[in-house]
């Protein structure tokens, strides 16, 4: 690879940052699951022992399913599940899980996962295409600061999970990130381990102290220049959006159940880096004027597609002879 390790460490967290949904692999669990006898007390067709996270209060009265054949081979095999990911102000990805998928019950019996993020499946030829892969554990999020904020950076990403975020049997969760693999193409693969994957914990912690703060003042005094951060840095349509969340590699920004990215130049350290970065973005935009093209260094919009890949409208030529 010819990146240097800095600028690969700051592209795989880029790439992850964009990415709304993943693949995730627990270690099927099997009738030993704690808090589980075989697969009673459940949901139909679930799979989620009721004692597994401590909710038997929310499951269902008397409904039971049989054991599925064979179910005891299968105790332990990798089990690949499609999750929806936020993530938290260190890059570590933040899950909303009901008590009642398998994955959840899953990680009762066994935290370790895999979590595979990928920006190559629309392509021609996918094996060209960026992933990475973060190894790691999964754990419930206790209560406090640490699940205010993980509920607040996740529905911010995912609105749409509003609707049933506050059920009794649905819980936030987070990866403790131990290393990560990414492969940018052919012949472009590497491991990162977690120390050279994360940010400072100082420039973490400073992030986290004034986010709420920066979020409010932008979206208050300078809405303005978060709408043009949209058109034209992003070359996103429509009024009212609005900065969802802020951390040392960029901003999230909000419309209704629409959301995008944009990254800073370089990671930000503190509030001071943060503002400076803002400002940026608004003297990037101004000097852009009515071109709603995103910058080569945009990030991906809502659905993971890059400006590369965006469909952009010939300009035209305003001279007249």
């Amino acid at each position: 690879m010819t990146e240097s390790r800095p600028r690969l460490e700051l592209t795989v967290r880029r790439l992850l940052r964009r990415a709304r949904s993943g693949m995730l692999a627990t270690a099927l669990a099997g009738e030993d699951s704690p808090g589980g006898e075989g697969r009673q007390n459940q949901r139909p067709g679930d799979g989620t022992a009721a004692g597994s996270l401590g909710l038997g209060a929310v499951m269902p009265v008397g409904m039971h399913s049989h054991d599925a054949p064979g179910e005891h081979s299968r105790t332990g095999h990798p089990y690949a599940s499609l999750v929806t990911v936020a993530w938290d102000i260190d890059a570590s990805p933040i899950f909303l899980f009901s008590a009642l998928s398998d994955h959840t019950r899953n990680l009762a019996r066994d935290s370790r996962a895999a979590l595979l993020i990928e920006e190559a499946s629309r392509r021609a030829n996918p094996q060209t295409g960026p992933r990475v892969t973060l190894i790691g554990r999964i754990a419930h999020v206790a209560g406090g600061a640490d699940e205010s904020r993980a509920r607040r950076r996740f529905l911010a990403r995912h609105p749409e999970a509003a609707r049933y975020a506050g059920f009794g049997d649905f819980r936030f969760f987070r990866m403790t990130v131990a290393s990560a693999h990414y492969v940018g193409g052919f012949a472009r693969a590497m491991w990162i381990e977690q120390p050279r994957f994360a940010h400072p914990p100082e420039a973490v912690a400073a992030i986290a102290a004034c986010e709420e703060g920066v979020l409010a003042h932008m979206n208050a005094d300078h809405r303005d220049a978060v709408g043009l951060y949209a058109r034209r840095l992003l070359a996103r349509r429509g009024k009212g959006w609005a900065l969802a969340g802020l951390d040392p590699d960029g901003v999230d920004l909000k419309r209704g159940a629409q959301s995008a990215r944009l990254d800073f130049a370089e990671p930000a350290a503190n509030a001071g880096e943060v503002r400076a970065a803002l400002v940026a973005f608004a003297e990037q935009a101004r000097r852009r004027g009515g071109r709603n093209r995103p910058d080569r260094g945009a990030s991906f919009n809502a659905r993971g597609d890059s400006p590369a890949r965006q469909t952009r409208r010939p300009t035209r030529n305003k001279s007249k002879k």
